[in-house]
């Protein structure tokens, strides 16, 4: 995935960005020492004329988001390119530095990629779905035998993923498998043929024991995933990415008394055990990663959730920060990486309150917090 890298590459210190030099404790390894910025990259060697930024604190490789739709304005809406900059340039200001983007009405134009401030960028294009059984407007519907095919192309439109809707409502409002098990398996193998991941939308027992049999890279959301496929995603390394989030966000409108019974049980059954399956999942040794879905911004409630689902916090910080980057195979703050990074006053480990109000923010060496 050498991709998201070279989405924006860093800028210099020489018509570019100036170098910096900073004093702070390293999470998660909890060192206190010196780095500095050159060429947007970090650097554990003083650099010349560096400017120093508020000393103490905690710094920590920026904040990811691996499950976000920016630039959403409403179901079924299209791409709103204005709310696209405003959603990416408001993350980038918060601490999110990267941002993983598992479909969106449309594919993502070119210029997020490389407008300098703004978070790196993970799209994979516009979902897969099959006819009738997403969002109207939203998706590119295909019979069972285009699958594969398609989500080979979305995923090399893309940045190298492609996202397969696997379940959806039904005709008579009930969630049930989009796919069968061959067609899956196949548009898995011929995408990652090709050097692409996948993420599979789930949320049916049934889909969502077939997508982790089919190798899919992500479970995304995971509402009804067996207990008993949480061993085979740890061994071949498939991520949970519960976005609990949108469903706590969910809750009024599907408890409502308009909702079908069948709807409504779907979603109570479902979202009273999603905190066991979490908990399930990291103590299998699944990664499990913090994405919000909707609403843009909602981060920081993601991580207190995955906290309160049974992650140690700082394990619930990781999901949302370095070992995001380590699933997505990106470097932290590591010696000649991209200087993506946030700075705090307090340690997140012992409170994520701390994640409000950042010292410091920088994209590829850009102080992006406080303002320019």
């Amino acid at each position: 995935m050498g991709a998201v890298e070279g989405n924006r590459e860093p800028g210099g210190g020489a018509g570019g960005h100036p170098p910096w030099h900073l004093r702070a404790t390293v999470l998660p390894s909890g060192l206190h020492t010196d780095l500095w910025v050159a060429s947007g990259r970090i650097s554990s060697t003083p650099v010349l004329g560096a400017t120093s930024l508020p000393a103490g604190g905690f710094v920590f490789s920026g904040l990811v988001d691996a499950h976000v739709h920016p630039g959403v304005t409403g179901i079924g809406e299209p791409l709103d390119e204005a709310r696209l900059r405003e959603d990416l340039t408001a993350l980038a200001r918060a601490g999110t530095t990267l941002v993983r983007v598992p479909g969106s009405p449309s594919r993502l134009p070119a210029w997020v990629r490389t407008e300098p401030g703004l978070p790196r960028v993970l799209s994979a294009g516009v979902p897969i779905t099959a006819p009738g059984r997403f969002f109207p407007g939203w998706g590119r519907p295909h019979e069972p035998g285009d699958v594969p095919g398609a989500a080979a192309e979305e995923s090399a439109a893309a940045d190298g993923w492609a996202k397969l809707i696997a379940d959806w409502f039904d005709e008579d409002g009930v969630y049930t498998p989009s796919f069968s098990p061959p067609v899956l398996a196949e548009a898995v193998r011929r995408v990652h043929a090709a050097g692409g991941r996948v993420a599979a939308h789930t949320q049916h027992a049934d889909s969502g024991r077939d997508a982790v049999a089919a190798g899919v890279d992500s479970v995304e959301h995971g509402m009804h995933l067996p207990f008993e496929a949480l061993g085979p995603m740890a061994g071949q390394g498939t991520a949970l990415v519960p976005t609990a989030v949108t469903f706590a966000a969910m809750e009024p409108a599907m408890t409502g008394g308009d909702v079908p019974e069948p709807v409504a049980r779907w979603y109570r059954e479902g979202w009273a055990r999603h905190p066991e399956l979490v908990r399930r999942a990291h103590g299998a040794g699944v990664t499990v990663l913090a994405g919000t879905d909707l609403p843009v911004g909602s981060l920081p409630d993601e991580i207190r959730w995955l906290h309160r689902a049974g992650l140690p916090l700082e394990d619930a910080l990781g999901a949302a920060s370095w070992t995001a980057r380590a699933w997505l195979g990106l470097p932290g703050l590591a010696e000649g990486a991209p200087a993506d990074l946030v700075v705090l006053a307090e340690d997140p480990r012992l409170t994520p309150d701390a994640l409000a109000d950042p010292l410091v923010v920088m994209v590829g060496g850009r102080l992006v917090a406080p303002a320019p």
